[in-house]
Parts: structure tokens; C-alpha cells; sequence
């Protein structure tokens, strides 16, 4: 991970794991720390990692580390283009699709931490880096 990334934005399967303490992702995550990087996440994501058996303040502390944006109807109406772009459609990617929008609108470079590789590559392009995770 020698090229420089500005904003780092975490989908529902990286902030997960760092809620969890994943090694792999802590080690990532420090790199990124290292290099200036911000961390983003879509405020939906939050909603897609609450469970009965999440963490809560873990995952109240990694919020107050993460820059939250918010998913206006102007997002929602570019989340909806780029799955039409892509040819995708459905409950099973608009979140991915709100993470996608999120991550091209961060100042760039931007690398996406995602358990969903093929699908991000398809809603983004080549504009952001996509991590599998």
C-alpha cells in the first residue's frame, strides 16, 4: 500500500471488523492512519452494522474516529444513476450503491475497504480503489 490515498471509506464488512478488532483491518487501518488519511463512512452504514450483539460503545468509539456523511436525496438520486450505470438493481445493492456514491464524492485519492469487490468495481469504476477485504 505504497500509493498514497487521501480518504479511506469503510462499508458495512470494514467497519465490522474494526468494531471487532480484526488484526488485518488494524493493520490497514494504521497504515492509512500513518499516511494523513480520512475516514469515511456512509450514515447507512451504521444502520447495516447495528445488531442485537453489536458492540455499542466500540462502535460509538470508532464513530467518533470516522467522518459520517449523510445520505441526502441528492445521494440517493446519484446512488440510483450509478446502479443504472452498472446495470445492477435492487434492495441487494442500493446500500452499496449509497457506499459507492459516498466514496466518489471524498476528495481523491480514495481506496474503499469492501467485502464486496466486483460490485463496488462496477459502481465505481476505476475512480477508487477498491480493497477487498
Amino acid at each position: 500500500m505504497s500509493e498514497r490515498v487521501d480518504t479511506v471509506v469503510l462499508d458495512s464488512e470494514g467497519l465490522s471488523a474494526w468494531i471487532a478488532q480484526d488484526r488485518k483491518l488494524l493493520a490497514m487501518l494504521q497504515v492509512f492512519h500513518d499516511m494523513g488519511a480520512d475516514l469515511v463512512i456512509g450514515a447507512n452504514t451504521i444502520v447495516e452494522v447495528s445488531h442485537s450483539r453489536t458492540n455499542m460503545p466500540r462502535l460509538n468509539w470508532a464513530l467518533s474516529r470516522v467522518k459520517v456523511e449523510p445520505v441526502t436525496e441528492q445521494a440517493a438520486k446519484a446512488a440510483a444513476e450509478l446502479l443504472k450505470g452498472a446495470g445492477l438493481h435492487g434492495h441487494k445493492y442500493a446500500i452499496d450503491a449509497t457506499v459507492a456514491e459516498v466514496a466518489l464524492r471524498q476528495p481523491k485519492p480514495v481506496a474503499l475497504l469492501t467485502s464486496d469487490g466486483d460490485d463496488m468495481t462496477k459502481l465505481c469504476g476505476n475512480q477508487v480503489r477498491i480493497i477487498p477485504l
